[in-house]
């Protein structure tokens, strides 16, 4: 409310959403219409769409305006916006540069910039695009990085680009937020699936978040889990919106008892009472380990999170319990046969895969994972968003144009 630039490290699930739009829209309640004052950049869709919805809840006895503009939907309400000047836009940075390439898309008014998640924008490889980003709007404002960890970058272009901040929390040590229940279960990976289907028909976990390594492994375990009679949805980068947006909605409803997700779902799903979180593949990172299980237990309630540890993923756990400076309880399931060979694997390798599709296209059939659930349509070789742009991997959303060099991407390992 002072006007100082603002550098935020909160623990996920704490209320940073609140804490950056309860006050812009203080500020911007007494101002003229029809300018936009206020841009949120954001990594995901998901998170874009999250704290549009914030917003709205915030400001529905008010005057204020507000749209999030993200990839893989039409541009024609996104263009809407720009045109009639909406207080805040909440945008993803490679929908929102897809903008800027027309007249119309001008944000010449900025006041507040609020980078949220900065880490995982930077983690997605979206620092190019948020240096495009700045060049559209104006360098005098007042800006607010939230973030749920600090790493070295983030401090490093938090120093660029904010002045004289007032700082919170910064040195906290990251750790899963208090009130969550951490367990190990041990177990062989190709038993993975049939121990979360045991804990499932069991009663142990409900309401659950199931987190994979892979975009493929997500498809197979919702698959595995809809062919053992459990109501499953899965999200992904390779999902359209549309498909993405059904699935986390009917999991909220309580439609699909089992969200299965890739870390792209770290951040942007806020479910009340989650009551459990698994992850089925270590996160090979601490910090994504962190965001998963911080989608329960949020804003002091209660949650319990299970990790499924491999024999080959021993490593990426103890890098876990050094960060979170805790060394977390191996559990193991009653009169579950640990022992049993599974019927077949889950992962069937990339080779195998390509051969099977190429085959599958010489005979004119339906290529091996072609199958879609919940009435969504199947993807002929496009990605989330029915372009094929390379952007929605990492969840931002771009549509693709001529002449726009594709922008390389930061790995750390298969998402």
């Amino acid at each position: 409310m002072a006007g100082r630039d603002i550098l935020a490290c909160a623990q996920t699930g704490s209320g940073k959403t609140a804490a950056f739009l309860l006050p812009i829209l203080h500020r911007l309640i007494e101002k003229p219409r029809r300018t936009t004052r206020a841009l949120v950049l954001t990594p995901t869709r998901e998170l874009a769409a999250q704290i549009h919805e914030d917003f709205n809840t915030f400001a529905v006895h008010t005057p204020l305006s507000g749209a999030a503009v993200y990839g893989g939907v039409g541009m024609g309400p996104q263009e809407h916006a720009f045109r009639s000047g909406v207080d805040v836009i909440i945008a993803t940075p490679g929908r929102l540069l897809d903008h800027f390439r027309q007249p119309y898309a001008k944000l010449a008014g900025i006041e507040y910039l609020v980078l949220d998640e900065a880490d995982r924008m930077l983690d997605m490889g979206f620092l190019p695009d948020i240096r495009r980003v700045l060049r559209h709007i104006p360098t005098k404002r007042q800006t607010l990085f939230f973030s749920a960890t600090m790493p070295g970058p983030i401090a490093a272009l938090a120093s660029e680009m904010l002045k004289n901040p007032a700082t919170i929390n910064m040195q906290r040590q990251a750790a899963p937020a208090v009130g969550i229940t951490q367990a190990v279960y041990p177990v062989a990976q190709d038993l993975k699936p049939s121990l979360l289907v045991a804990l499932l028909e069991r009663g142990l976990v409900h309401d659950t978040l199931v987190f994979t390594r892979t975009k493929h492994r997500a498809n197979r375990l919702a698959e595995h889990l809809l062919k053992h009679g459990v109501n499953a949805a899965r999200i992904h980068g390779n999902r359209s919106q549309a498909q993405r947006t059904e699935a986390l909605a009917g999991f909220k409803s309580g439609k699909y008892k089992v969200l299965v997700a890739t870390d792209i779902a770290a951040r942007g799903i806020d479910v009340e009472e989650l009551g459990h979180v698994v992850n089925f593949d270590v996160p090979a990172v601490p910090e994504d380990y962190i965001h998963r299980v911080g989608r329960t237990g949020r804003a002091e309630a209660t949650g319990d999170a299970y990790t499924f540890v491999a024999p080959d993923e021993e490593g990426d756990l103890r890098a876990i319990e050094r960060a979170v400076k805790a060394s977390l309880p191996r559990v193991t399931l009653p009169d579950f046969d640990y022992q049993s060979r599974a019927a077949g694997k889950l992962e069937i390798p990339l080779a195998q895969r390509l051969a099977q599709h190429r085959a599958n296209r010489r005979g004119g059939a339906k290529p091996h994972g072609a199958s879609h659930h919940g009435g969504s349509k199947p993807q002929s070789g496009k990605s989330a968003g029915g372009h094929g742009q390379q952007r929605n991997s990492s969840g931002g959303g771009a549509r693709p144009f001529a002449g726009r060099p594709s922008r390389p991407k930061r790995s750390r390992g298969p998402v």
